[in-house]
């Protein structure tokens, strides 16, 4: 079962953009990701630390610098999960509904 803080991490919208933005660019500065937001430096630098915490990005400094990047295992541990939990209803479901046939046929 994935971490919970993975999904704790995602449960924030301004999170799971910060994430998209990052898969989608490869790389980027907290500088560079706050440059196109309403929001400051310091906040996305936290939203990404919390991300990082959760496993879901990896830091590397180079002199001043702290650039990020999206570690995908994190995420697909989640949807396993997600899948396997969505299985398992899937299951329950369809024997409810042949046992409600059984039952609407033996009347």
């Amino acid at each position: 079962m994935p971490s919970s803080d993975v999904f704790f991490a995602l449960a924030d919208p301004n999170r799971r953009f910060l994430l998209e933005t990052l898969a989608a660019r490869g790389d980027a500065t907290a500088t560079e990701l706050a440059a196109g937001l309403p929001v400051s430096r310091q906040a996305v630098s936290k939203q990404l630390a919390t991300l990082a915490d959760a496993g879901l990005l990896r830091s590397t400094r180079a002199g001043r610098e702290t650039r990020y990047e999206v570690t995908p295992e994190p995420l697909g541990d989640a949807v396993a999960w997600m899948v396997d939990v969505g299985a398992a209803w899937d299951e329950r479901l369809a024997k409810l509904r042949r046992a409600l046939a059984r039952g609407r046929a033996a009347r």
